[in-house]
């Protein structure tokens, strides 16, 4: 294309950018007089109505946003082709690494476009494949979703959860696994729950039912477990655990795998947690406690005798695993079986008498075999720097699966031979791309108060760093959630296309161990934003991009990232696009199980916390301004973080917005916080990110 063609191109789209948004004209929201007093402050409310969910006014109210924002992206003109190049990409087969069950290996696979994985049973690696659960077949639109929650020790049944519309709501199902016969038993209102199986039945976890309508808003309280035996209604399920003390915790039960212990996590938020057992050996009917507090974070990963094999960051930020005599359990009696190290132990696994042991490295994964006993046994050698995981297995099995991934190394599934200690591939992605067209590199932003925070750019071979690339920055920061090196084909079009992918590991993450993550929490949460901030900035300095350049994206806590962001500092970006984020941090804890994240954030409720997060709270800090380019991005069936967040974002954004950017927002239908989420839509959804960022940056598709 020649220099005066660009031009001329250049000039139609910026004439139609003015054109669309002359058109452009927000649905009318209406407000109320609604206040809250926190603590001597006076809060105004006025889109306080838009929380109730089911009413017909918001109803029409969506539809009436999702009109204006359809129209808009419609009108992109190369928003079409940009889904036809995802898809073309997307198309090829996906597995998961095999899990093996008795005779058969379990694992799932994608045939290329499929809307839901499809979960297969192999008796033996060279036998032919057979359907055991095919969601696909569950709805017309690809909206039912399914996830194995747990497998009889004597491999004969699997329970699996069936999610409906992205809901965290699910069904439990069971499964006789030779012959594939779905068995009676259903199991209503479950949800945070796995199948922790004991004798002819198993433990799970539930809320009760929900009163109709509030299903998918009401705050859920009373998080209780119960036991299912085989053949029996729910109704007939034992309750065996609940605390009425305390109806704002979650209780989740797990096994080791001689059926010896069964174990309780209880915790009040999303981090933190108290680890509880009952010796079945013994014929122990009630729990007694192993680890108490929610200060640090634990969990069994097996047991060696008498003895529990647990994953532990007390007394060390960095995490160790240590060997605990639970009739002993003080922590004078604790055997370190692997200590802290200067580097993250992010996970221990055990297989075939061995223990896997996962660190975390710069974000890249180091992984070393241990004897049970702690004795070292080497580094299992990865081909490249990036992410690996799997490795787990029971005790008898002679070998274990672990997928390799990077951002341009698709993810590789390798079988390690525990005798041989030898990884061989199994299977390998066939992806539509070159990996030596495109460049990788961890560069170090410095954050305001000194601290270093990393960050992968990834982009094409030859970029020239003018400042002129049209570039996402992608975060997280929070929940001790690592973003490590992965593989995302849908990623490729925008890098082909000349952009620049950046994703940025801030404080409030797991990167580093507790410490990384504690200062990025509470009072502390600022440090989140100042680093994303930081990264921003350095990547503009470094020329990589500019202010009319930069777009930045991010997913529920990082949907509230990106909502404090572009009201702090709303001209450092181009583009904004928050993810069913959470927006409104005066009232998050009283919808669904926001009251989870309170040991996160902390809540209004408290005289300290109050100002902290009104401070920086994103419905709270809008203002009369130019904001950037916006579509906030949220779906009807989110019962994580409720929709009401996004609503009266949008609402305030629009009302306030005086520069010429439009401020939209995407409501997605029949979908939830992400999980489950149908290929088709997720394509759609990717499609209108990418359309536009590119637009809104005046920016080419070719």
């Amino acid at each position: 294309m020649t220099k005066s063609n660009s031009l001329l191109l250049l000039m139609a789209f910026s004439t139609l950018g003015l054109t669309l948004q002359a058109q452009m004209q927000y649905p009318n929201t209406r407000t109320e007089n609604v206040s809250d007093n926190y603590h001597g402050t006076v809060v105004k409310d006025p889109y306080r109505w838009l929380e109730n969910d089911t009413s017909a006014e918001t109803a029409s109210w969506v539809k009436a946003q999702n009109e204006v924002s359809r129209s808009f992206l419609n009108k992109i003109p190369y928003r079409d082709k940009i889904r036809d190049r995802i898809n073309d990409i997307l198309n090829y087969p996906k597995y998961s690494a095999p899990s093996k069950v008795g005779d058969y290996y379990i694992f799932s696979k994608n045939d290329g476009l499929q809307n839901q994985s499809v979960i297969y049973k192999q008796k033996g690696l060279d036998a032919q494949p057979e359907v055991l659960l095919d969601p696909n077949a569950m709805s017309a639109d690809g909206t039912v979703s399914v996830g194995i929650s747990g497998i009889s020790n004597d491999h004969k049944y699997l329970a699996y959860n069936v999610s409906k519309a992205g809901s965290d709501w699910s069904e439990m199902h069971v499964m006789e696994i030779a012959s594939g016969k779905v068995l009676p038993d259903v199991l209503n209102f479950v949800k945070f729950s796995g199948a922790a199986w004991i004798g002819n039945g198993f433990y799970y976890s539930r809320y009760p039912e929900p009163e109709k309508g509030t299903e998918l808003s009401a705050q859920n309280q009373f998080h209780s477990v119960y036991y299912h035996e085989l053949g029996q209604p729910q109704s007939s399920d034992r309750l065996m655990f609940i605390d009425k003390v305390n109806p704002l915790r979650y209780h989740y039960c797990y096994a080791t795998e001689d059926e010896n212990f069964l174990l309780l996590s209880v915790s009040q938020g999303t981090d933190g947690n108290e680890t509880w057992y009952r010796n079945l050996k013994k014929g122990e009917t009630s729990f007694k406690v192993l680890l108490s507090g929610f200060e640090s974070s634990s969990s069994v990963i097996n047991n060696d005798g008498n003895r529990l094999l647990v994953l532990t960051n007390v007394d060390a930020p960095n995490y160790r695993l240590v060997s605990i005599d639970p009739e002993n359990p003080k922590k004078e009696n604790w055997k370190d079986i692997i200590p802290e190290g200067k580097n993250l132990l992010k996970s221990v696994s055990t297989a075939g008498g061995k223990l896997f042991a996962e660190y975390l490295i710069d974000v890249n994964t180091k992984v070393y075999r241990y004897a049970m006993n702690g004795a070292p046994e080497g580094e299992i050698n990865l081909p490249a720097l990036g992410s690996a995981g799997g490795f787990g297995g029971e005790k008898d099995d002679k070998e274990v699966f672990y997928t390799f991934t990077s951002f341009t190394y698709p993810p590789t599934i390798y079988r390690y031979d525990i005798a041989s200690g030898k990884s061989t591939v199994f299977r390998k992605a066939e992806v539509k791309f070159n990996p030596e067209d495109f460049e990788v590199k961890q560069e170090f932003a410095t954050s305001k108060d000194g601290t270093r925070v990393p960050m992968f750019i990834i982009h094409k071979k030859g970029l020239v760093k003018n400042g002129n690339n049209p570039t996402l920055l992608y975060a997280y920061g929070g929940f001790n959630i690592s973003l490590e090196p992965s593989f995302s084909p849908s990623r490729i079009p925008f890098l082909d296309n000349g952009a620049v992918y950046v994703i940025a590991n801030l404080r409030g993450g797991g990167e580093y161990g507790e410490n990384w993550h504690r200062a990025g929490m509470k009072e502390k949460k600022q440090n989140v934003f100042d680093d994303f901030i930081a990264c921003a900035e350095y990547l503009q300095k470094e020329k990589y991009t500019s202010n009319k350049k930069l777009a930045v994206m991010g997913g529920s806590n990082g949907g509230l990232l990106i909502g404090a962001v572009m009201t702090q500092r709303p001209d450092l970006f181009a583009v904004c696009i928050p993810q069913v984020g959470v927006m409104d941090m005066l009232r998050f804890q009283k919808f669904t199980v926001g009251w989870g994240w309170v040991d996160e954030y902390g809540s209004s409720d408290d005289a300290e916390m109050f100002p902290v997060l009104y401070k920086y709270s994103p419905l709270h800090n809008i203002k009369d301004a130019n904001y950037p380019a916006t579509m906030v991005m949220t779906a009807d069936h989110d019962d994580r973080v409720v929709p009401a967040h996004s609503f009266k974002f949008i609402s305030t954004l629009q009302q306030h917005q005086k520069g010429q950017e439009p401020v939209l927002i995407r409501i997605e239908t029949n979908a939830g916080h992400g999980a489950g989420t149908s290929l088709s839509k997720s394509v759609e959804q990717i499609a209108d990110i990418y359309a536009f960022i590119l637009y809104n940056t005046n920016s080419d598709f070719k």
